[in-house]
């Protein structure tokens, strides 16, 4: 066993399960989840299920995670609706004050993703059933009628940050994909001057051998 679970608190590109089709977070913005789905990175992951959430009227929250022992790198993720589990009981500070709104009720909805020796990050489980309604966001991020007449006005308000949170996770995969691929080209140009310093090294030496050997 070389995996070490641990809680979590809290690029956008998809490939499909037969491993050739690639996919962007907006162009794969209507699939569902599926066990066997493939995702480029753990973040496009993220991305994604983001996205599912908010069209279908939840909002993800980053659960939990295994490290591999090896190296400690993250190998295992959890994503979940945020009304999973239940909140813990506390003792009351005062008669007067107003109760929290119930945000916890037990739903089992969510996805596991695991990277694999490939890189590849994949579903291994897909549970897409909820125990509570949904409400979806506008696309445009703003509050519609209904979610205006919503009890719960937190939770609206949080479903409107995390459909920004969305964007900009979307914007920053993006940027990742374009420095990986400025690193990638320097990583290429520094092994080749390497390459040739030893070439023009080692020419040096011959040329200096055969010198010598023609002075003795």
């Amino acid at each position: 066993m070389d995996e070490q679970l641990s809680a979590g608190e809290d690029g956008d590109m998809i490939e499909s399960s037969n491993g050739k089709e690639l996919l962007t977070a907006e162009e794969s913005s209507d699939m569902e989840p599926y066990v066997g789905m493939e995702f480029e990175s753990e973040e496009a992951a993220k991305v994604f299920y983001d996205s599912y959430a908010t069209r279908l009227g939840f909002i993800m929250r980053v659960d939990a995670f295994r490290r591999s022992m090896r190296d400690g790198k993250v190998v295992w993720r959890r994503l979940v609706c945020n009304k999973e589990g239940f909140r813990k009981l506390r003792p009351k500070r005062s008669e007067n004050r107003k109760p929290r709104a119930i945000t916890r009720e037990g739903c089992k909805a969510m996805i596991v993703v695991k990277k694999e020796k490939t890189g590849k990050w994949i579903v291994t489980r897909f549970v897409k059933e909820h125990n509570h309604p949904l409400v979806a966001t506008p696309a445009n991020g703003r509050r519609s009628v209904l979610l205006s007449q919503t009890p719960d006005e937190k939770d609206v308000k949080i479903r409107e940050l995390t459909a920004e949170l969305q964007r900009e996770r979307k914007r920053s995969a993006a940027f990742q994909e374009q420095l990986d691929v400025v690193l990638r080209d320097m990583e290429d140009h520094s092994n080749n001057l390497s390459r040739n310093i030893d070439d023009i090294v080692q020419s040096v030496r011959e040329i200096e051998s055969k010198r010598l050997g023609t002075l003795t």
